[in-house]
């Protein structure tokens, strides 16, 4: 009968401790959030907490973006097929950030953290655009981008509206003169290289851009 007794307290002390255990331990969901926070820690100098961006350092907006399109990119980074051009300083100090997430599974939970974040609006910064012109050159960008510029993954095109208007206008500018997407295994990069080329001037890609503009109202 004691024997029965004992074994009975210590199950229920046993079971005690777990109830006061799972009470001061952090939840997976609560720990997960807290490791996806701190990986994200050494984005936030350049794309700010909320993912908002810095013009002042060529970090776009990156907040609600698609979540293959983050990790397609962090991976490009890795890989060196992005940052790797003498032209390209902006990337150039991406690729450092993109080397720390040093796993798969790294980059995946920096990608997700990214996603979940509300997507912000920047203010627009480009002037002399005529969304007007940019909309018959958009026709070309429509397969891959959408009608909407909401993106198509089947075609690796990420979303532009909403884009910080200023970014588009650098990776446009890159891409026609092969700082972007002439490395022999950005096969993407490569597909988006000679659309640039439809656009003949700055003026055509400020037009293009203002158009993309009226496609995030």
């Amino acid at each position: 009968m004691t024997h029965l007794r004992t074994s009975t307290v210590m199950g229920l002390v046993l079971a005690l401790s777990c109830v006061l255990s799972a009470c001061q331990s952090p939840s997976p969901d609560k720990a997960s959030l807290k490791y996806s926070e701190e990986l994200y820690e050494s984005c936030v100098p350049c794309h700010g907490e909320s993912a908002e961006g810095n013009p002042d350092l060529g970090a776009p907006a990156i907040g609600g973006l698609e979540l293959w399109y983050v990790k397609a990119q962090l991976r490009k980074f890795k890989k060196s097929q992005r940052g790797w051009h003498i032209d390209d300083a902006a990337g150039k100090r991406m690729l450092p950030m993109a080397m720390a997430l040093n796993t798969d599974e790294k980059v995946d939970i920096v990608a997700a953290y990214v996603a979940s974040l509300p997507q912000t609006r920047p203010e627009p910064t480009l002037e002399g655009g005529n969304p007007a012109t940019g909309k018959i050159y958009f026709a070309t960008c429509v397969q891959c981008h959408g009608a909407d510029a909401q993106g198509n993954i089947d075609e690796f095109g990420p979303p532009l509206a909403g884009a910080s208007d200023w970014y588009l206008l650098t990776q446009l500018q890159n891409f026609k003169e092969g700082v972007r997407g002439t490395h022999a295994d950005d096969v993407t990069g490569a597909k988006m290289r000679p659309f640039s080329m439809t656009l003949p001037t700055e003026q055509a890609m400020k037009d293009v851009i203002a158009y993309i503009g009226t496609l995030s109202e």
